[in-house]
């Protein structure tokens, strides 16, 4: 039985405001990023989820309780932190996103690779699949694990998810919805 996923990008933080990318920095949210959260909660009483993961970075986590609060069982993952930019941790984050198609395969300086992030989500697919599977859960999280979702869900290329990406058009939705089927085509 498939699991049903729906996807939820963390809140603004302070260095998206400043336009930098945190990478596995542990950015705080901003005032701006806290109230989008809890704005977006009363819209998704009525949807059921069985357990919601987030990375174990603080902007992820503070998202997913302002969202759900306690209502629904939240466990950090740190397989869905954002890529590791390495020395480019804090970089502007126009930057980042040039540089990101040359770091599909390559790892960033003292970093990882899109390749390596696709493999940690991967991983955390197939785990999720082996204890929930038939159910509905959430992850909010970062972009590349998003990216990592197209991949892997809906059959893009990193260069396609790269460029589809949503926050090129600033098409922000309040989840997004994949469904994994198990390894097949892992």
């Amino acid at each position: 039985m498939p699991v049903d996923i729906a996807y939820f990008a963390h809140g603004t933080t302070e260095d998206n405001e400043r336009g930098v990318s945190s990478g596995w920095f542990d950015a705080e949210l901003s005032e701006l990023g806290r109230r989008q959260a809890i704005k977006l909660a009363p819209s998704l009483r009525h949807r059921r989820f069985d357990v919601i993961f987030c990375s174990d970075l603080r902007r992820a986590t503070d998202t997913a309780k302002l969202i759900f609060g306690n209502r629904v069982r939240i466990v950090q993952d740190k397989r869905l932190r954002e890529c590791n930019y390495g020395d480019l941790t804090k970089e502007e984050t126009s930057r980042i996103d040039e540089l990101m198609p040359d770091h599909i395969d390559r790892p960033f300086p003292n970093g990882e690779s899109y390749k390596d992030v696709e493999r940690r989500i991967r991983s955390f697919l197939i785990d999720v699949h082996d204890e929930y599977h038939g159910k509905h859960v959430a992850i909010v999280a970062h972009r590349a694990p998003q990216l990592a979702l197209d991949v892997l869900l809906k059959g893009k290329t990193w260069k396609q998810a790269i460029q589809e990406d949503w926050r090129n058009k600033k098409e922000w939705q309040p989840g997004w919805k994949y469904r994994y089927e198990g390894t097949r085509g892992l």
